[in-house]
């Protein structure tokens, strides 16, 4: 599959409080975002992402409640928990990340329909960071943005407008 992987933008979040990967159009029928070494200039803050389209001629993240997304948390240090989120006006690829030495987050999603005007958008996550005590902390699961149009990409940002102390968020596309 290494091969079938092209790579589209990458950006390194260092600094900035939100990090937008754009390029997607009907190229691809699924895109990859892999997200590596994700951490808060500010302890304990949560990481959103928004799907974008273009506005007038500028990409803008969508904002609206249109958000649903489910997952299941495993956990080193207690017992796996189920999450869900409808109606919400972000996906939470992460929450409570941390700032310490040995803290950060690391994430794929594949991405679903995005180019087309006529269905929903959706992702499926895996992650997985580093916590406080430095346990492990993982989530696995999907969303959907309920409203049917297209997608050109995707924003990340901390909670607060935090920035990134780093963290580096790649866009590939999957060949046909």
């Amino acid at each position: 599959m290494a091969g079938s992987l092209i790579k589209i933008q990458e950006v390194d979040g260092t600094g900035s409080s939100t990090v937008t990967l754009t390029g997607i159009d009907s190229t691809y029928d699924v895109y990859q975002v892999i997200g590596t070494n994700i951490q808060p200039a500010v302890d304990d803050k949560d990481l959103g992402m928004r799907v974008t389209k273009v506005v007038t001629g500028t990409t803008t993240p969508q904002t609206t409640s249109n958000y649903d997304e489910a997952t299941k948390n495993p956990r080193i240090d207690t017992t796996f928990s189920n999450s869900y989120l409808p109606n919400a006006s972000q996906w939470y690829p992460f929450s409570a990340i941390g700032n310490a030495a040995g803290e950060h987050a690391n994430f794929s999603c594949y991405l679903f329909n995005f180019a087309s005007s006529s269905d929903y958008s959706f992702k499926t996550r895996e992650s997985l960071q580093t916590v406080y005590d430095l346990d492990l902390f993982g989530t696995q699961g999907g969303g959907v943005y309920t409203v049917a149009e297209a997608h050109n990409g995707v924003q990340f940002f901390l909670e607060s407008s935090t920035n990134f102390a780093s963290g580096i968020f790649t866009l590939y596309g999957l060949s046909k």
